[in-house]
């Protein structure tokens, strides 16, 4: 199950004990979802309205989450399996579009080239290490 650094230090600080350094493989696993997230913006290219919504919902989403962590910690946590459950079956959806020709099977975006070490010529999804089956 996914977790988040920040709120795996609050847990850290309340208890007032190390984590054993859990802390930094959640670190490790934020910044590789962050990294999705920066190649898929790549390749979609929001439009400046697009971003302001994302930015709106980040915040909207923001403010619950940390009101339901508080009151609701272990639903918080179920939500949040829910959303990793919702990542692979929205990403399973955009490989098999690609398989049957909804989507291109376009270039890899320098960023990701850069941040997994890929050869210049990598294309998405088939050689990329975001797709969960070639890894």
């Amino acid at each position: 199950m996914s977790n988040t650094p920040f709120l795996q230090h609050l847990r850290a600080l309340r208890r007032m004990k190390s984590d054993g350094g859990w802390i930094r493989v959640l670190i490790d696993e934020a910044e590789n979802e962050r990294m999705h997230l920066m190649t898929f913006i790549e390749i979609a290219k929001p439009t400046l309205l697009e971003r302001g919504l994302i930015l709106l919902a980040q915040g909207a989403f923001f403010h619950f989450f940390f009101l339901l962590y508080l009151i609701l910690p272990g639903t918080a946590h179920r939500m949040v399996g829910y959303l990793e459950e919702e990542a692979v079956v929205s990403y399973t959806e955009y490989l098999v579009g690609v398989d049957y020709g909804t989507y291109a099977n376009v270039p890899a975006p320098q960023i990701a080239i850069d941040y997994w070490q890929l050869a210049p010529d990598t294309r998405l999804p088939t050689h990329c290490p975001m797709n969960p089956g070639k890894t």
